[in-house]
């Protein structure tokens, strides 16, 4: 794969000029978990340029969530030109090396076939690394493959959103936020976070993940401690930030944890 991953990096780094002075990038990548959480606010920001060259940087560096996040950026076509071939080889450089969102990601295209040739059996491996690293989308995912389920409203509409129909994806969401499903309810305010198949509405998005956080969904805990860090979507408030990244943290939410594993080692 050394192959592959270099050519994958060479591509990433080619499009953005940098954005961030050397000095201040080597400064925020020195702490990788501390540099992904810059990062995502920057990228909450819809600083792009600088998300992406905070991630390339860290991705350079063998920081797995980093490829993840790079791959976002090509699929979605945020801040550069959409590119599904560089997508895909950043998401399989992500889930090698163990990022479980790039494992459940690369799952998502196997079972639909997009982007790369359907594979059941290759779907359900990624799925099953991801489950063991205690995602519970993939987790259900693949409980419902391996018994031939495909009745889950939640994972019928994580599907739709896969596909790229995010519109009907969020409809679905919605219906599912309203009767209280709280995972459901942070899909939700991804896709206003991102303005995917909805306007993009940061307000509406804080909204839907201090809901979803109080009711103890650590991702949606760790999306409202970024956006209380950086005051997108939300007032600035290190104080509540911090709360809410330690409660994410207790819950096992794997960056929140290596954030303040950082953090506590300086």
């Amino acid at each position: 794969m050394k192959g592959a991953a270099a050519l994958c990096l060479a591509m990433v780094c080619l499009p953005v000029a940098a954005a961030l002075d050397e000095d201040t990038l080597a400064d925020i990548v020195s702490k990788p978990s501390t540099g992904l959480y810059k990062g995502y606010a920057e990228f909450k920001m819809a600083h792009y340029a600088e998300a992406r060259q905070i991630w390339t940087a860290l991705a350079e560096r063998g920081v797995a969530e980093a490829w993840f996040n790079l791959g976002l950026l090509a699929e979605d076509g945020l801040g550069e030109a959409q590119d599904a071939v560089r997508a895909l080889m950043c998401y399989t450089r992500g889930a090698e090396g163990g990022s479980s969102k790039a494992q459940y990601r690369l799952a998502q295209l196997y079972l639909e076939g997009r982007l790369v040739a359907a594979d059941p059996a290759r779907a359900e491996h990624w799925l099953a690394r991801a489950a063991a690293q205690g995602d519970d989308g993939a987790a259900e995912q693949l409980a419902a493959l391996r018994s031939g389920a495909s009745d889950d409203p939640y994972l019928s509409a994580r599907q739709l959103e896969s596909n790229g129909h995010a519109s009907t994806a969020a409809q679905q969401y919605t219906r599912l936020s309203d009767a209280g499903h709280l995972r459901a309810r942070t899909r939700l305010a991804w896709l206003y976070e991102a303005g995917r198949g909805v306007p993009r509405d940061l307000a509406r998005a804080a909204d839907l993940f201090e809901s979803a956080a109080a009711g103890g969904e650590a991702e949606a805990q760790f999306a409202l401690s970024v956006m209380l860090r950086t005051g997108v979507g939300r007032g600035q408030d290190d104080a509540a930030a911090d709360i809410w990244l330690n409660k994410a943290a207790a819950a096992g939410y794997p960056e929140a944890v290596e954030a303040l594993r950082e953090h506590a080692g300086r």
